[in-house]
C-alpha cells in the first residue's frame, strides 16, 4: 500500500475513509451536501473572516485530493447531466470536508455525531461544523449499512 502525501496529518485515516465513501456513495454525498445548504449560507457570511493563507493552503489541497478521487468516480458513474449535477454536489461536499480536515486538527470527531447536534452547532456558525455537516450525514447514514 502506497503513503499517500497526508498520511502525517492527524486527520489522516478521515480524509481516506472521504475519499473511499466518495467512491462508494456519490449519491448520499450529493445528497448530504443539498440537505446542508441552510449551514453553507451561514458559511458563506463567514468566509471573508475564515479566508487566510493556511485556509487557503488547506482548501488547495483538499481540492486535489478530492480532484484525484474524483477523476476514478467521474469517469465511471457521470452520465447525463442528473448524473453530472449529482456529481459536482458530492464533489463540493467531498472537497469542504477534506478542506476542515487539513485545516482543522481538532475536528474530525464531529464526523461520528449525531447529524441532529452538529446542525445545531452549525446553526450558531461554527465552521468545522458547517464543512463536516454533509460528512456526518453521510457517515451516519453508511454507518447502518456496512
Amino acid at each position: 500500500m502506497t503513503q499517500t502525501v497526508w498520511a502525517h496529518l492527524p486527520n489522516a485515516k478521515h480524509i481516506d475513509w472521504v475519499l473511499a465513501s466518495l467512491e462508494s456513495y456519490p449519491e448520499k454525498w450529493a445528497l448530504a451536501y443539498t440537505a446542508s445548504d441552510s449551514a453553507y449560507a451561514a458559511w458563506d457570511a463567514a468566509y471573508g473572516a475564515a479566508s487566510g493563507s493556511a485556509y487557503t493552503a488547506a482548501s488547495d489541497a483538499a481540492w486535489f485530493a478530492a480532484f484525484a478521487a474524483a477523476n476514478n468516480v467521474a469517469y465511471n458513474t457521470a452520465r447525463g447531466e442528473a448524473r453530472d449535477a449529482v456529481w459536482d454536489a458530492a464533489f463540493d461536499a467531498a472537497t469542504d470536508t477534506i478542506t476542515a480536515l487539513i485545516a482543522y486538527d481538532d475536528c474530525a470527531y464531529m464526523i461520528e455525531s449525531e447529524v441532529g447536534e452538529l446542525k445545531i452547532i452549525a446553526a450558531f456558525g461554527d465552521q468545522r461544523a458547517i464543512l463536516l455537516l454533509p460528512a456526518c450525514i453521510v457517515y451516519n447514514e453508511t454507518k447502518v449499512l456496512a
